[in-house]
């Protein structure tokens, strides 16, 4: 049997920037996304903190060192800029290696590494 577990989440970052006329995706920062140990175009789910909503799209890499969280395309009506986010990736796995698994979780602080 396999399950859905979570892989990585980034706690806590502030919404910079809100692009609607974009085919769509998540701009993150690449050293949020290194840390975490997520890559370009990785689904992800996005959790809205300031306003509840929630939402899938895909990981567009951003510069490194820019704290760059960026909603773009039709997503931008559920984010906007400085709104709170939690962003989470899951993997499918054996459930016996899920009871193992350790995701990688940070909590970047001014949506840097601390």
């Amino acid at each position: 049997m396999f399950i859905e577990v979570l892989k990585s989440k980034i706690h806590r970052v502030t919404v910079t920037e809100a692009n609607l006329d974009y085919i769509g995706s998540i701009t993150i920062d690449s050293d949020l996304l290194d840390a975490a140990n997520m890559i370009e175009n990785e689904r992800v789910d996005i959790y809205n903190i300031t306003n509840g909503e929630r939402f899938s799209t895909y990981i567009i890499r951003g510069e490194a060192g820019s704290g760059v969280i960026g909603i773009n395309g039709a997503a931008a009506h559920k984010a906007r800029i400085g709104d709170l986010l939690i962003i989470a990736s899951y993997a499918s796995m054996d459930f016996e290696e899920a009871k193992q698994w350790h995701p990688s979780v940070i909590f970047p602080k001014d949506n840097h590494l601390a």
